[in-house]
């Protein structure tokens, strides 16, 4: 999604990625990628004399695609006006390298920043507690969701508000990873904000505070239809979705509304784990790699799948997981999809460590395709039912309120699939 998906916790944030055992691999393939292995087209490793080192040809050409930037680096180290901060400097290098790969969801951590980004998975941060899409094509960065409980509720931000100064910082999509270091800081402490509402600039003073992240909520919208708001794949969203469901069932749920309108992606085993919630075996989704190599994400069963009639409510910032769940339980005929066409980012990305330091990075390592081989990046889920939001509503609508007026399409065609 060229809109990623981020919090004041991290930016940029975790779009749709794969397994931990990927941070094992990574091992292999980081860290050492300049490091000299072979002598002579040998494979006995670099020969040491004194203070010489004899590597293979192919080695050394390939250390002389760096060396204007060695050169660079010697002149700042003697010429520069101020002692330099070497480390800066490799961090910047490490973002430009990634940078002209020209792809929004491929980018470099430093350390603080890999550090923070799993912060971010654990739910808990010091912050101000709004949701930012950014829009690569715009610039533009909305806010997307107010967290329950958080500074930024508590001084009247809102859904929709794009967000446009932090401190003296002029936000785009761009630098939003500089804003959101600026909103994310010391408990108590205030940070001014500026968004833009309706046309109207408006000037905000926040207090930072310590910011749970809900990754799920759940309500009955009446006797027999259940609720449940998934705002990201992340954390322990999962079994609490497992967990609320089933709280929903108990109190006599016989069909559910599954709210991704907003949910940016996350962790793909999420994802695989709530469909696996509904559906039996199968296939949930297809990664196509560069070399043309396919690999299958599958559904697994234990029997126990819930039976009852779904619809999931999307909007133009459901993406990447979200996307994978909709579109399987829509190509399995198993949900009604309700809302308007969702984001379309249909690639997948690695986060893998880098170095010894704790730094890392996001890697664009394949597209995937939904169960039935639609394709979703740059084209989104289709809803079968359309419901768009109202222009001009910019109400921050408590959990369940059937004022929302998608949610209000999508309860009646809950009641439709029971029979009312």
């Amino acid at each position: 999604m060229t809109k990623r998906g981020v919090t004041d916790m991290n930016y940029p944030k975790k779009g749709f990625k794969l397994t931990a055992l990927m941070l094992m691999v990574s091992l292999l393939l980081t860290g050492c990628a300049l490091l000299p292995t072979a002598i002579s087209g040998t494979v006995n490793g670099p020969v040491y004399h004194g203070d010489t080192v004899t590597i293979s040809v192919e080695e050394y050409q390939q250390l002389l695609k760096y060396a204007e930037l060695e050169e660079m680096r010697q002149l700042v180290s003697e010429y520069y006006y101020q002692e330099p901060d070497e480390q800066a400097m490799l961090d910047g290098a490490a973002m430009g390298l990634l940078y002209g790969l020209e792809d929004p969801y491929t980018f470099y951590y430093d350390v603080e920043a890999f550090t923070k980004m799993w912060e971010e998975d654990e739910g808990e941060y010091a912050g101000i507690g709004i949701q930012i899409m950014a829009d690569y094509s715009t610039g533009l960065c909305t806010v997307t969701r107010v967290f329950l409980d958080s500074p930024a509720l508590e001084v009247g931000m809102r859904r929709g508000d794009i967000l446009t100064r932090v401190d003296d910082l002029d936000v785009t999509a761009a630098n939003l990873q500089d804003a959101v270091d600026i909103m994310r800081g010391e408990v108590g402490k205030t940070v001014n904000v500026q968004v833009m509402r309706g046309g109207e600039l408006i000037d905000l003073v926040v207090t930072r505070a310590v910011v749970h992240t809900n990754w799920v909520n759940s309500c009955m919208l009446d006797e027999e239809v259940g609720y449940i708001s998934l705002y990201e794949f992340g954390g322990d969203c999962s079994p609490t979705f497992n967990i609320q469901m089933h709280n929903l069932l108990a109190q006599g749920a016989k069909a559910l509304v599954i709210d991704l309108r907003d949910n940016p992606g996350g962790w793909v085993d999420d994802a695989q784990r709530i469909a696996d919630f509904f559906l039996p075996e199968g296939t949930l989704a297809t990664l196509e790699y560069r070399d043309g190599t396919t690999e299958y994400y599958n559904l697994t069963t234990d029997g126990k799948e819930v039976d009852i009639p779904l619809v999931v409510l999307i909007n133009e910032f459901s993406a990447s997981a979200s996307e994978i769940l909709s579109g399987a339980l829509q190509d399995y005929d198993r949900a009604t999809i309700v809302g308007v066409q969702s984001y379309g980012k249909g690639v997948v990305q690695y986060v893998v460590p880098v170095g010894s330091r704790g730094a890392g990075m996001q890697l664009t390592v394949a597209q995937y395709f939904t169960a039935k081989g639609n394709e979703v990046h740059k084209v989104g889920i289709t809803p079968d039912v359309t419901a768009e939001w109202p222009e001009d509503d910019q109400t921050m609508y408590q959990l369940g309120d059937l004022n929302d007026a998608q949610l209000k399409v999508a309860y009646d065609e809950a009641l439709k699939l029971l029979g009312k």
